[in-house]
């Protein structure tokens, strides 16, 4: 096509009217915890996309110490199986926890020889050190880059994946292997709303070969609000594409079975004209269709207030319930 950006409308493969994938981050995820819903997103002939991560942390992890990882065998097999029924594996950093770079080496390397390639898509954990142009290097807004780091504590030089000789430095390795790096999430179910251009190259940020972003669901009660009927229908209607950020460790499997509205929502979609694929699959898909890998000015500056509004907001919302 010959407009620089995706905007809509159809038809994704198969005649389909929207896509709609899932990249479900592994915290506190185990087998007993997340098998259920991948269960169900088999059975209604979705396929998605799984962060993992490959190694222990052998230092221990203050919030995340539940979490299971390819060093425990039967979650090894359960991701290995996963792979193998057509789900998407990505990284998530070598572990729960910050890792120098000979521990990322390793944890790239074990994923490689699980799956047979280096992982295709990745997302940044929390807090790591190793994480790639995080805090507020994640952002070029004066006003926002202060806002954030006055606000939230996190300056981007408490980050150091992206710095050449830091402890932490695996920009090389990224650059290298990964394809697609998550980076902005938003309260939006249509991401073609807030970034068309998606997936786009970043010069000031070149550790990264394609940024993407994508519809944030911390946990059930997110991903069920995101997914109400109205917002289905219209992403239907908008010709969008859905991308959720979230995790299937919080909440979505109660007593080892699905969220009965999660499963009620995920139904109704599935008989919707979606297009289910993994998370690499769409932004393949939707890299095609680009003639130019350039995010436009005007485009990125309205994506970083639109995330710093709803930050705020699902922050005021958490005060407010707490």
């Amino acid at each position: 096509m010959s407009n620089a950006r995706w905007n809509g409308g159809g038809p994704f493969p198969a005649g389909a009217r929207f896509a709609f994938t899932v990249m479900d981050d592994t915290d506190v995820a185990t087998v007993e915890n997340v098998r259920p819903i991948y269960r169900l997103l088999e059975s209604l002939g979705m396929r998605t996309t799984k962060t993992v991560w490959p190694v222990r942390c052998e230092e221990g992890s203050a919030d995340f110490s539940l979490s299971e990882t390819m060093d425990d065998p039967h979650y090894c097999d359960f991701v290995m199986d996963l792979h193998t029924r057509g789900f998407e594996m990505a990284f998530h950093g070598a572990t729960m926890e910050t890792s120098p770079r000979q521990r990322t080496e390793r944890a790239l390397e074990r994923f490689c020889r699980a799956f047979g390639a280096p992982p295709r898509v990745h997302a940044n954990h929390a807090y790591n050190r190793e994480n790639l142009y995080w805090g507020s290097g994640r952002l070029d807004d004066r006003v926002l880059r202060l806002l954030y780091a006055r606000v939230l504590g996190e300056a981007s030089d408490g980050y150091l994946g992206h710095v050449p000789g830091s402890p932490y430095w695996w920009g090389d390795l990224c650059v290298a292997q990964i394809e697609y790096v998550r980076n902005l999430t938003f309260s939006e179910i249509n991401l073609l709303r807030v970034n068309p251009s998606m997936p786009y190259r970043d010069p000031l940020r070149p550790y990264a070969r394609w940024w993407f972003s994508a519809s944030h669901a911390e946990d059930v009660s997110e991903f069920n609000r995101l997914l109400q009927p109205a917002n289905q229908e219209r992403l239907e209607a908008e010709g969008g594409v859905c991308i959720v950020a979230t995790h299937f460790g919080k909440g979505f499997a109660p007593a080892g079975r699905p969220d009965p509205e999660t499963e009620r929502l995920l139904g109704l979609l599935a008989r919707r004209s979606g297009w289910f694929a993994p998370v690499g699959e769409v932004l393949d898909w939707l890299r095609a269709r680009r003639d130019t890998d350039a995010l436009p000015a005007g485009e990125w500056r309205r994506m970083q207030w639109r995330w710093a509004r709803d930050l705020l907001r699902r922050r005021l919302a958490a005060l407010a319930t707490a």
